[in-house]
């Protein structure tokens, strides 16, 4: 059975940091293509990044050059570290995989393009 399992949500002060796990399980992160969603209130689920198996990486523009997602395939993991987190990163985020993909492409964006998605991990930036 596959899951995708999300940790490290919390609260976090503006310009802090987080860093959110996704276990996998059920099938191997080689030469699958995986990322993370995200969910504010009241507004629709944003793609916030993709890797590829060859560790391409694809970001939302809110996001560049504060959040790098990353991949320990030894241990089926997949990690977002957030850095200057902003009160706007508040949401839900999703842990989000696509089993018949190695590359993220030009869908990487369209919540539709993931097959598997995980149960989601609150993440609040408030002082």
């Amino acid at each position: 059975q596959v899951q995708l399992v999300e940790s490290g949500g919390g609260l976090v002060q503006p310009g802090g940091s987080l860093r959110l796990s996704c276990a996998a399980s059920g099938f191997t992160l080689d030469y699958k293509a995986i990322g993370w969603f995200r969910q504010a209130p009241g507004k629709e689920r944003e793609g916030v990044s993709c890797a590829t198996s060859d560790d391409i990486t694809n970001y939302a523009d809110s996001v560049k050059g504060r959040f790098t997602i990353s991949r320990d395939n030894a241990k089926n993991t997949v990690y977002l570290q957030m850095n200057s987190l902003k009160p706007e990163d508040t949401a839900v985020y999703y842990c989000v995989a696509n089993l018949q993909a190695r590359f993220c492409g030009s869908s990487w964006r369209q919540s539709t393009w993931y097959n598997y998605w995980g149960r989601g991990t609150q993440v609040t930036v408030s002082s």
